[in-house]
């Protein structure tokens, strides 16, 4: 009873109607976070607002192709969760539209700064850590060291043992990619890319597929978020999970309202919704641990806090840039994905 009270009050002081009101037409959203989370999220803002949710769930690279295939004729409103460089790429493309919600105050500096740097085209609403995972019943059953750092999986006993999304399609591996850019330098990054790629079993499109494959025991590790790794611990499964020696990179995810929404208004209401305390706090939920922006909405439990991890200084700016994301992914594609193993 007392969420159900909070979260009313909080839609009145955002402006949004109560769940009283009268139906309020639609909004069409691009989620590009788990399906469970998403439609936790479809489910509590058509209850809080009346407003008929149309969505649609890809990964964010999938995202962004479809935004610009759209362009001339939008038919998404607005993009909800993926990472940041994805949304920098977007709003430098000119595909989404400036909005300022009034929330910002109540926003980390991390997210205002990912709204700054967009020109309020896009905004933080949470972030994640970049890590590696692994399967402790595998690497056991096969005898392997746990790894520590990313120079570790290179070795050659971690042979067909690796997963990491496709980077064209994932932006949990463009984070990845500019991460060991950023550590090592772009030659020596792509160097170690050809060997990693000798130790990879698969590159799924979907960022949340290398997660699922090391849980269930088919891949013994995975490059991927470590809050994934959290939400995969509590429900049972045998993973553990890391912040590489060297430094990682992180994610801000982010949402950004289509350049020539149809339905705009509805559009800020649900960008209003999503950055309040009680919509992020949806996120566990859903058994996505991701950290909320909202420095009201409470911490999900047991994942890394960001002053827990050696983070790198990640250049969003550079790395969400559109000409330095779409040649990084090209030669990805032309120098990596394809070798033989």
């Amino acid at each position: 009873m007392l969420k159900h009270v909070l979260c009313i009050a909080t839609l009145a002081l955002i402006g949004l109607p109560t769940p009283s009101a009268k139906a309020q037409g639609e909004v069409t959203v691009y989620c590009s976070v788990l399906a469970e989370w998403c439609e936790v999220m479809r489910t509590e803002f058509e209850r809080a607002t009346n407003i008929k949710v149309q969505m649609t769930v890809k990964s964010a690279g999938e995202t962004l192709a479809q935004i610009r295939a759209e362009a001339t004729n939008p038919r998404g409103d607005i993009w909800w969760g993926g990472g940041g460089d994805q949304h920098l790429q977007a709003a430098e493309l000119g595909l989404t539209e400036e909005y300022r919600s009034a929330l910002l105050p109540k926003l980390h500096p991390w997210a205002r700064q990912q709204a700054e740097q967009a020109k309020f085209r896009t905004v933080g609403i949470y972030a994640g850590t970049l890590g590696i995972v692994w399967n402790t019943e595998q690497l056991a059953k096969r005898n392997l060291p746990a790894p520590a750092c990313w120079s570790d999986l290179v070795k050659p006993a971690y042979r067909d043992e690796i997963q990491m999304s496709n980077a064209a399609t994932s932006g949990t591996s463009y984070t990845f990619l500019a991460t060991l850019v950023q550590i090592m330098g772009e030659e020596p990054a792509f160097a170690y890319l050809r060997e990693l790629h000798r130790n990879i079993n698969q590159y799924p499109r979907s960022g949340a597929a290398p997660m699922r494959s090391v849980a269930q025991g088919e891949s013994t590790m995975a490059v991927t978020w470590m809050f994934a790794a959290v939400a995969e611990a509590e429900a049972g499964f045998p993973v553990l999970n890391i912040a590489p020696c060297e430094g990682t990179g992180y994610e801000i995810g982010s949402q950004s309202i289509v350049k020539g929404a149809r339905n705009l208004e509805n559009a800020k209401k649900w960008y209003d919704f999503a950055l309040s305390a009680p919509a992020q706090a949806t996120g566990v939920r859903a058994k996505s641990y991701q950290i909320p922006s909202n420095v009201e909405a409470p911490l999900p439990p047991k994942t890394p806090r960001l002053n827990e991890v050696k983070l790198i200084d990640y250049d969003f700016a550079k790395f969400g840039s559109n000409d330095v994301r779409t040649r990084i992914i090209a030669r990805w594609e032309k120098e990596i994905a394809n070798l033989p193993r």
